[in-house]
C-alpha cells in the first residue's frame, strides 16, 4: 500500500507540539531462551503472521500481571 491510499480522514496529523513533548521509551531488552511448546500452539501464533514471537510475549506477560494482580 501507498502512503497517499491510507485514509487519514479520522487521524489528526501529528503537530510539532507532540514530537516536541515525546518521549524516547527505549523497549525492554528481551532474554533469548529456547521454549518448548505444544505445536498446535506454535501453529496458531504463527498463522496469525509476522511477529509471532511478539505475540507469544505478549500473552505471558499479560498472563504475568494478571496473577501478579491476583497475588496483591
Amino acid at each position: 500500500m501507498k502512503d497517499e491510499d491510507i485514509d487519514l480522514s479520522e487521524i489528526p496529523e501529528l503537530e510539532d507540539e507532540f514530537f516536541e513533548n515525546a518521549e524516547l521509551v527505549m523497549p525492554e531488552r528481551k532474554a533469548s531462551i529456547t521454549l518448548r511448546i505444544d505445536q498446535d500452539v506454535l501453529e496458531w501464533f504463527k498463522g496469525q503472521g509476522k511477529g509471532y514471537q511478539t505475540r507469544i510475549n505478549a500473552v505471558l506477560k499479560t498472563y504475568v500481571q494478571a496473577r501478579k494482580r491476583h497475588h496483591a
